[in-house]
C-alpha cells in the first residue's frame, strides 16, 4: 500500500511541474498575441485591466516549479531501464519529430502562433510533457548539473523570505487573473472556450500551489540538514 501511495505522491508531483509549464506556456501564447499577432490586443478588457498582468504569472508558475519538483525528489520510486531523465529527452524527441512533420508550426514558434488545432496541441502536450520528465529528473543528468542545481537551491535558501513574499505578491495576482477571466467568460459568450476553459484551471492551480508552498515554508526545506551546514 505504501508503495502505491509514494507512486501517487510522484505523480501529484509531476502534474504540479506540468501545471506550472502548461500555466506558463499559456501566458506566452497570449503575450505572443498582445505584442505581435494582434499589437494593441487587451485580452479579457475590462475585467483584466492590462495583457502584462500574464508576466507576473509567469513567475508565479515558474516560482511554483522548484518545490513542486522537489516534491517528487524526496521519493524513492526506483526506476525502469533508464533515469527518468532519458524518458523526458525521448519525449522531447518524439515530441520535435511530431511537430516538424505533422503539424503547421515549427517547434520554435509552436507556443507562440495562436493556433488551437487538436494536432498542434498534441504538439505542446508532447513537449511540455518530456520537459516536466527533465525537470523532474533534472540533477541525475550530470555532476556539473547537479552543482550548478545545488548552487541555486543555496542561493534561493539564503533569499527564501523575499522568494516566499514574491510567491505571495504573484499568487494575488494570479487569482486576480483568474476572477477575471471567469468574469469575462461569463459576460462575453464568445470567451467560453477549451482554451480559455484550460487558462483559468491552471491558473487557479497556479494560485492554490503558491499559498500552500508558502504556508507549508517549502521554500525552507530545498536544502537538506546536511547541506544547510555547508
Amino acid at each position: 500500500m505504501s508503495r502505491v501511495w509514494i507512486i501517487c505522491k510522484k505523480i501529484f508531483s509531476l502534474t504540479l511541474v506540468f501545471n506550472a509549464l502548461l500555466t506558463i506556456a499559456c501566458a506566452v501564447s497570449i503575450l505572443s498575441s498582445v505584442y505581435w499577432i494582434y499589437p494593441g490586443w487587451k485580452p479579457f478588457s475590462p475585467y483584466l485591466v492590462d495583457g502584462n498582468v500574464f508576466w507576473v504569472v509567469i513567475v508565479a508558475a515558474a516560482l511554483n516549479v522548484f518545490p513542486s519538483a522537489l516534491l517528487g525528489r524526496k521519493l524513492h520510486t526506483g526506476r525502469f531501464l533508464f533515469h527518468h531523465y532519458v524518458y523526458g529527452f525521448l519525449v522531447l524527441a518524439v515530441g520535435a519529430i511530431y511537430v516538424t512533420f505533422f503539424t503547421p508550426v515549427s517547434v520554435g514558434t509552436i507556443f507562440l502562433v495562436n493556433n488551437t488545432a487538436a494536432s498542434v496541441n498534441a504538439g505542446r502536450f508532447l513537449l511540455l510533457g518530456g520537459l516536466t520528465l527533465l525537470l523532474d529528473d533534472l540533477p541525475d543528468v550530470s555532476k556539473h548539473v547537479e552543482t550548478t542545481l545545488n548552487h541555486i537551491k543555496a542561493g534561493a535558501f539564503r533569499i527564501r523570505k523575499l522568494i516566499m513574499a514574491a510567491q505571495i505578491g504573484t499568487g494575488i495576482v494570479a487569482l486576480y487573473l483568474f476572477v477575471a477571466v471567469c468574469a469575462a467568460m461569463i459576460q462575453v459568450p464568445e470567451w467560453v472556450t477549451v482554451a480559455n476553459f484550460i487558462l483559468i484551471l491552471t491558473t487557479l492551480i497556479t494560485t492554490l500551489s503558491s499559498f500552500i508552498f508558502v504556508k507549508r515554508k517549502a521554500w525552507n526545506n530545498i536544502m537538506t540538514k546536511q547541506e544547510n551546514m555547508h
